[in-house]
């Protein structure tokens, strides 16, 4: 019986800030998450589980598969722990193999010694298993994540391979590209949904616009790229029903009205080369404007931007004429609500108003804020409220 068949301990890792929404996400495929706990999500499955989640999540970063667990406040326990455990029915001969490992509030917090004591603990198993003294590591990339909290190690295998915001239609980088998963995370953390319009005044490469009409045409952000489990070795093979399963699910006939302004020509004609690979380019007006030139007869609409900031692109005298003029075109738009993603600490003051609620997000290592204005609700019609 293979290591992958019957129920697994699987886990999701997650960028900060947006846990609850990844949580959401695993409830609304039918799992009964953990608590989050330093970015990760417990949840059970079987394989086919792990393609599923693989495939299906828009905000997660990997999927893992939780291999074991044991009390690891020492180098000579994480040894024997690592050792005492059965890769072999894991990694074949040949598999090439690499170890990372995180620490939190442990004894063990060195993580170039926490991985070098790993990589030969799970050699000297796999040698000893295969009764072999070298191991080619030429077969099937494995990787292999020892997280250690409170002094409690997990071993995990990453299923993922490339991080889940790689979704295989952005191939040309912006100069300060969002990650494909925070951009969704914020498009669902507002109030937006297919049936109102949405704008982004900054598009650049275009990431905020595709993924919201990746989820108002229910397309699943990991249809279209390769995952490490498919070249697990003795693993089911399963990505390809899951990847029907998908398409089925697809509503490409979707009405919306999503448009992505920004200034910069280059930049529009990026994102429109990524919303084609994306399959999206249908569902979106992109057009080189200026953010003070946008206008829209459309109500209830949300505008949802990651803004231009410090580190990125402007420097301050920039930024705060910018901003002051965003804040102006919020204004014209008594209808509408606002999503502004910065890290720049005055954003408020310049803009013009105080958010109604604020959201501490990372893009990377960077600290920002999602600045949240919400609008008035639509008013109700025929007993429902018009979106």
């Amino acid at each position: 019986m293979s290591i992958f068949d019957g129920k697994l301990d699987l886990s999701v890792t997650v960028a900060s800030g947006i846990e609850a929404v990844t949580k959401r996400e695993l409830e609304s495929l039918g799992y009964e998450p953990g608590p989050a706990i330093f970015g990760r999500i417990g949840f059970k499955g079987d394989f086919s589980d792990v393609a599923r989640a693989n495939i299906f999540l828009r905000t997660a970063n990997h999927v893992y598969i939780n291999l074991c667990e044991f009390p690891a406040d020492t180098f000579d326990a994480l040894f024997d722990g690592l050792i005492g455990y059965r890769f072999e029915d894991v990694l074949p001969e040949n598999a090439k193999f690499t170890v990372d490992a995180k620490s939190n509030k442990s004894k063990l917090y060195a993580l170039s010694a926490i991985q070098k004591v790993g990589k030969k603990a799970i050699a000297e198993r796999l040698m000893r298993a295969y009764k072999t003294g070298t191991l080619s590591e030429t077969g099937a990339e494995y990787h292999i994540e020892i997280n250690i909290v409170n002094d409690v190690a997990t071993v995990c295998l990453d299923t993922s391979g490339e991080g889940l915001h790689k979704r295989g239609y952005r191939p040309i980088m912006g100069l300060a590209p969002m990650k494909e998963t925070l951009a969704a995370a914020i498009v669902t953390l507002s109030v937006w949904n297919a049936e109102r319009p949405l704008i982004d005044c900054f598009c650049g490469s275009g990431t905020i616009p595709i993924e919201a009409a990746l989820i108002a045409a229910n397309i699943a952000p990991g249809v279209n790229r390769n995952f490490a489990f498919e070249h697990f070795e003795n693993a089911p093979t399963v990505a390809d029903e899951v990847r029907k399963e998908a398409v089925q699910r697809e509503n490409r006939d979707v009405k919306v009205r999503i448009s992505g302004f920004d200034i910069d020509a280059d930049s529009i004609k990026t994102a429109m080369c990524h919303a084609e690979k994306a399959s999206v380019k249908d569902l979106i007006h992109f057009q080189r404007t200026d953010m003070r030139n946008v206008s829209t007869k459309n109500e209830y609409g949300v505008l949802i931007s990651n803004l231009p900031f410090g580190e990125r692109l402007l420097t301050e005298k920039e930024l705060q004429p910018l901003y002051r003029d965003f804040g102006k075109l919020f204004k014209s738009l008594p209808t509408w609500s606002c999503y502004a993603f910065t890290s720049y600490p005055d954003f408020e003051k310049y803009f013009g108003r105080r958010a109604d609620k604020t959201r501490k997000l990372y893009s990377s290592q960077l600290e920002c804020v999602l600045y949240q204005y919400l609008g008035p609700r639509p008013p109700k019609r025929d007993g429902k409220e018009r979106l």
